[in-house]
């Protein structure tokens, strides 16, 4: 638990973490009502780092617009998953994209309707779980998240199924999580986040809890090579693993990210697939 979420923590009664495990409907419940509860203060600490209408993958601040990691956009059909607010998707629109994003929280979409009105990019907002995409097969060519659902979900297989399932031949496939070394530190932007106090292999979810037990809060750890796994596993093939570099100048913290811990590791993972 942390200062940066007392509010949230506060309003689910947060009491502790709990070593055990989550299965997919209680990892969707607590992380459903959790980023409810943390959607206003997360914009308010993040929105204006994210943008109204601008595609940042990364707290190491790489964007889409120097990277082009989903190649041209003018008049393919894109969804992003996690969207969050949906600036991503709003700058993907703005490039001649027909988006769709979509998010589990409730509380998150109500900022991506705000943003849509303050921006006149209207993209539709659909509610739905990572691993449960309520779309037709071959719907898309292209899908993104950026810091989105995939640590969330219990099952990452499954959301790369689900994934792969809407998207048509050809299409990429490209998101960005915490990088999977970073499971070995604590959550410490300063000088205690550069001590291992756990396994890598260690796969036991990080799970909030109140008083009764109740998940409020869960983040599941995956080791680089289970994403491949799961990756080649749903019929998707691996093109490139990005791990972004803390650029010269950039002094903004985010949580643990922070230049101290940015120079000497990677934080953040950018997995780049298509589906053949």
């Amino acid at each position: 638990m942390s200062d940066q979420h007392a509010s949230a923590e506060l309003a689910l009664g947060t009491t502790g973490i709990a070593k055990r495990g989550a299965d997919a409907d209680e990892s969707r419940v607590a992380n459903r009502v959790w980023w409810d509860a943390d959607a206003d203060d997360y914009h308010a600490e993040h929105g204006g780092f994210l943008g109204a209408a601008d595609f940042v993958w990364c707290p190491e601040g790489l964007r889409e617009a120097d990277a082009g990691f989903l190649g041209d956009v003018r008049g393919r059909r894109v969804l992003e998953v996690g969207c969050g607010s949906a600036p991503c998707a709003r700058w993907l629109a703005g490039r001649g994209a027909g988006v769709v994003a979509l998010d589990l929280s409730a509380g998150m979409l109500r900022h991506a309707r705000a943003g849509n009105a303050a921006t006149g990019l209207d993209v539709p907002l659909v509610q739905a779980s990572a691993d449960q995409l309520p779309f037709r097969d071959g719907s898309f060519d292209a899908a993104c998240s950026a810091f989105g659902g995939v640590p969330f979900v219990a099952d990452v297989g499954e959301v790369f199924r689900e994934v792969a399932r809407v998207l048509r031949p050809g299409a990429p496939w490209v998101f960005s999580v915490t990088h999977p070394m970073r499971w070995i530190f604590p959550d410490d932007p300063g000088p205690g986040g550069l001590t291992v106090t756990q396994s890598y292999f260690d796969r036991t979810p990080y799970v909030e809890v109140d008083e009764s037990g109740r998940a409020t809060y869960v983040e599941h750890h995956r080791t680089t090579g289970d994403y491949v796994r799961a990756l080649v596993g749903a019929g998707l093939e691996l093109l490139d693993l990005v791990e972004p570099e803390w650029p010269a100048g950039h002094t903004r913290r985010w949580g643990q990210w922070s230049p101290l811990r940015g120079r000497l590791f990677p934080g953040t993972a950018i997995f780049r697939t298509r589906k053949p």
